[in-house]
């Protein structure tokens, strides 16, 4: 890495005098995994996080899944940052004493309907070099795997694991104070500058001047990117994603992940069963367009943010092509029995009473052109001496530290050199 770097006095930890000023936006486990690479590197880093504490939003609010890379198109950043990220989170919570099961997942084809698609999903983690996947054809093998799963065939990725990513992120960003970075809560970025080659950042509590700045903003990403001067597009479109979870006296219907087929239109992986790294069993998520950025409920609505959507140029071309989903989803998360009756094509013996209640939602910040189009891959600008990760969706948590390490190659190095 050709960064500035500096040693403190007398050799100590931390960066010294001369170290770049590197600005972090977002207390996400991809900003505090930034920020840790940039701080052992010796820069001197100051991450900004608008809410009371980190992991407030995407990284909080998630499956706490590690992937393994079955679905991701090969040679895509997705698949190259997921193979590589996979390993180094669990190298980290081998260090630092934090929670990995390998509990593996099941992606089940219900139907002879589903073969094709899930022999591309083969044949993708295959050429993504997914460890020790396997292709059952047999109902008993399945069975052996997933005791009370339905389905005609599957992939089986045995190396899936679960992990508590607000813990990791609370890990890293330990890393980051004790190598001398600051990470500073109640600061909202409202403003950014770039002024001499230099970036000022306004935020409520106060100013900030730094040589560069990375915007890892997730839900506000686009917002963020405005505030440099990025083109508008891509916008993100929230989506909620709702869990029921299974009965504490059920969750023996689920030994792992049991996944559906996904529909290759959408960058979404439907209903699924997962088994968390501390033995609850959540089903879900289902994809729903939220009503704001941050609306976990129904009754959360931002005027703002719901007519900012309505008036992107994109937004009719969207609903145009995919009104029917979109119908399908709402339905489900308003009417209990259809949500039900998705989970339960995969899990025979489960009735509507093992759903015992809808646990914390979490919203995908999902990035659309202005055509209509939904990113899939992940997509960063730069901006002069500002980075802003424009699309950083799953899997990035699992990819957290191998976006980091991605980033300063191939935009922080190169624009220092």
């Amino acid at each position: 890495m050709t960064l500035r770097q500096a040693q403190g006095p007398d050799g100590a930890q931390g960066p010294g005098k001369g170290a770049e000023r590197i600005g972090i936006i977002g207390g996400g486990i991809v900003g505090v995994a930034l920020a840790r690479e940039l701080s052992a590197a010796g820069a001197d880093v100051t991450v900004l996080e608008k809410e009371a504490r980190l992991s407030q939003h995407q990284t909080g609010h998630n499956s706490g899944v590690v992937h393994a890379g079955l679905y991701y198109a090969p040679g895509s950043l997705k698949a190259t940052l997921c193979a590589k990220g996979r390993v180094q989170i669990r190298d980290f919570c081998a260090e630092k004493g934090l929670p990995y099961r390998e509990v593996g997942k099941l992606v089940v084809a219900v139907d002879a309907s589903e073969l094709g698609a899930l022999a591309e999903i083969e044949r993708r983690s295959i050429e993504n070099g997914v460890p020790d996947l396997t292709r059952i054809d047999d109902v008993g093998r399945l069975r052996e795997i997933e005791p009370h799963v339905a389905g005609v065939a599957a992939v089986h990725s045995p190396h899936t694991a679960v992990v508590d990513y607000a813990a990791i992120t609370e890990a890293m960003a330990q890393d980051v104070r004790a190598a001398g970075g600051q990470i500073l809560l109640h600061s909202e970025v409202t403003g950014i500058h770039i002024e001499n080659s230099k970036v000022r950042v306004i935020t409520g509590a106060g100013e900030h001047v730094f040589d560069r700045v990375i915007a890892a903003a997730g839900l506000q990403s686009d917002i963020v990117a405005k505030l440099v001067g990025a083109d508008a597009s891509p916008k993100i479109l929230p989506f909620r994603g709702e869990y029921w979870e299974l009965r504490h006296d059920r969750t023996d219907l689920v030994k792992g992940m049991i996944y559906p087929v996904p529909d290759p239109r959408f960058p979404f992986l439907g209903v699924h069963f997962t088994r968390g790294v501390y033995d609850n069993v959540h089903v879900g998520p289902n994809a729903v367009p939220a009503l704001a950025r941050e609306g976990y409920k129904w009754l959360k609505i931002s005027a703002k943010d719901t007519w900012e959507s309505l008036r992107w140029p994109g937004a009719w071309p969207l609903a145009k092509q995919h009104w029917r989903m979109g119908v399908d989803e709402i339905s489900g998360s308003l009417i209990k029995p259809l949500y039900f009756q998705k989970a339960r094509r995969f899990v025979p013996e489960l009735t509507m009473s093992d759903l015992e209640y809808k646990s914390a939602a979490g919203v995908r910040a999902q990035a659309w052109g202005k055509g209509g189009e939904l990113l899939d891959d992940f997509a960063v600008d730069q901006i002069g001496p500002v980075t802003v990760l424009r699309n950083a969706p799953s899997p990035a948590a699992t990819s957290s530290i191998a976006i980091a390490q991605y980033v300063i190659e191939h935009y922080l190095a190169k624009t220092a050199a």
